[in-house]
């Protein structure tokens, strides 16, 4: 049996489909979005350069989660940069790490890129979950009513 592994989608292209298939039902399907749509974003994470980037985790093959890093989550806050962005874990893989593994690495991935700060959105009721990774709000009901913009620093200081 192997352990948890995260990597970058460029050395896991395999799972391509499936991080757009997963992104897409959990986040665009229910806006009319077409899954083409979400497929070529995701092909955006082969391209040069660091962001965007998708995560995934995987263990002996089998696809367990993904997170992206991407410049903007909120087209209204063009300040904020870069974003974790579209955590997704299978719903049998829950409540196992896997979801704070993906974060973690992702926010340091977006630190090694030079960032100072990394911001996700989230609604209220994944909240608790990130204030406990140690990410901090920034802006509540923003954009709108029950999201949340939260922040990490690289040195870990707190807002203030």
């Amino acid at each position: 049996m192997t352990m948890l592994a995260i990597s970058d989608l460029r050395d896991r292209p395999d799972f391509a489909d499936t991080v757009a298939d997963r992104v897409w039902r959990a986040f665009w399907k229910k806006d009319g979005h077409p899954l083409e749509l979400l497929s070529g974003l995701v092909q955006g994470s082969f391209a040069p350069g660091p962001i965007p980037t998708a995560l995934v985790a995987h263990e002996d093959g089998r696809f367990l989660g993904t997170v992206s890093i991407i410049a903007w989550d909120e087209e209204t806050r063009p300040q904020y940069t870069p974003w974790v962005a579209a955590l997704w874990v299978e719903p049998e893989q829950r409540r196992k790490g896997i979801g704070a593994a993906l974060v973690e690495k992702a926010a340091s991935y977006g630190f090694s890129t030079g960032a100072e700060r990394v911001y996700l959105l989230s609604r209220a009721h994944r909240r608790a979950f990130y204030e406990g990774l140690g990410w901090s709000v920034l802006e509540a009901d923003a954009p709108e009513d029950g999201m949340f913009i939260l922040t990490m620093s690289a040195d870990g200081a707190a807002l203030g």
